[in-house]
């Protein structure tokens, strides 16, 4: 059976990122794993729940999900997970990962071996792309260089900080994902005309934002070989 990691925030992951590829890959027969940084339950962006910003139909679907699946409430802790053990690892975002996943050693190191491996994946979405901008591979190389990727824009992220850079909730956004991706050298293109865009670059897969989140379960499907 197809294993996947889904490493997720204990500070705040969104919603449909994370539930939208739980169903969706488990509808498919893949056994999901959760992790967190510490092993305690990851955390929901609250945001990500409210019918005001998302719609009443995904609140309502998230929230039955978040609320039911008891993978979400008993996860492993990141430093006991091995990547050899999964067929891919996957990192749904949310600002959350600021603080926790993306600055993770373990973390790190699982996605940077889930992508040098012969066999491994790895699909990051939306805010969890910054993982890339704090990831090295073996060689000491970042890890995005020279690749293909989207991620959360600036252009979306100009529209949630105000002018201090602080976020609605008060903490102020310790790094914009696509400015830091640009600098270790990823070829970046967000498709912004795009209604959802997911780009694959060897055993990399990276989606855009909560909309491309299903496009992006599926691609991963595509490259693992599951029907």
């Amino acid at each position: 059976m197809t294993a996947i990691l889904f490493v997720v925030s204990e500070h705040g992951y969104w919603a449909e990122e994370c539930v939208d590829p739980l169903t969706t890959l488990s509808d498919a027969g893949v056994e999901i794993t959760v992790a967190t940084p510490t092993g305690e339950p990851p955390v929901v962006d609250d945001m990500s729940l409210d019918p005001d910003e998302v719609g009443e139909e995904t609140a309502e679907r998230v929230s039955t999900v978040i609320d039911s699946d008891e993978r979400l409430d008993d996860p492993i802790a990141l430093a006991d997970a091995v990547a050899d053990d999964y067929d891919a690892v996957f990192f749904p975002g949310g600002h959350g990962v600021a603080w926790d996943v993306t600055q993770d050693h373990h973390a790190r190191e699982l996605f940077s071996e889930a992508v040098a491996g012969e066999d491994g994946k790895a699909l990051v979405v939306c805010h969890a792309v910054g993982l890339l901008a704090f990831t090295r591979d073996a060689d000491g190389e970042f890890l995005a260089a020279d690749r293909t990727v989207t991620g959360f824009p600036n252009a979306w992220e100009e529209g949630i900080v105000d002018d201090q850079e602080l976020l609605p909730d008060g903490r102020k956004l310790p790094y914009w994902v696509e400015d830091e991706v640009r600098a270790v050298g990823a070829n970046w293109d967000a498709e912004l005309d795009a209604d959802t865009s997911v780009q694959v670059d060897g055993d990399l897969i990276t989606g855009r934002g909560p909309e491309s989140s299903h496009a992006a379960a599926r691609t991963l499907l595509d490259e693992l070989g599951v029907a």
